[in-house]
């Protein structure tokens, strides 16, 4: 694992999580092994973002102003931005999204898969119909449990096991 690739590495409840920027930008944030060490924020611009991470562990309804630098394609985009007007402590499952977007479901996992900045960008927030679904590309282990993490942060407790 190449960690020179990160502006910052910090430590969150479930992970250590490394930031990537693009200028003032963030553009990956990635879940990385919690004996990961730390690394303090290479400029004032990821600064930001670290406190902004840091206030939303703190408070799940804490807001995220910072610029994102994503790219994909049009569809991908118009899902991220949906994702991002879900607020702290609702879900939707992936066939409401599909339908508010006129999609699929699988359409809306592939685009939650692609995104490069979870938390930024709250992919958490879209479950399957009848429990968790998948998280970061994953069906189970570490990553279910960071997306189980977030939900249960954001107060939100789902019926079904997961």
């Amino acid at each position: 694992m190449n960690l020179s690739v990160y502006q910052a590495i910090i430590a969150a409840p479930f992970a250590h999580i490394g930031l990537c920027m693009a200028g003032d930008a963030v553009s990956a944030l990635d879940y990385l092994p919690a004996d990961t060490p730390e690394q303090p924020p290479a400029d004032v611009a990821t600064a930001r973002v670290v406190e902004q991470l840091q206030a939303y562990f703190r408070d799940p309804h804490a807001p995220f102003t910072v610029p994102l630098a994503v790219t994909g394609t049009a569809f991908q985009q118009q899902v991220w931005t949906a994702l991002q007007a879900i607020p702290p402590g609702t879900v939707l499952t992936y066939g409401e999204l599909a339908q508010q977007l006129g999609s699929a479901a699988r359409a809306i996992g592939g685009a939650c898969r692609a995104n490069h900045v979870p938390i930024l960008i709250p992919c958490h927030r879209i479950v399957a119909q009848h429990g968790l679904g998948g998280y970061a590309g994953a069906v189970t282990g570490d990553p279910l449990a960071i997306k189980r993490w977030l939900l249960q942060h954001e107060r939100i407790s789902l019926l079904s096991p997961v």
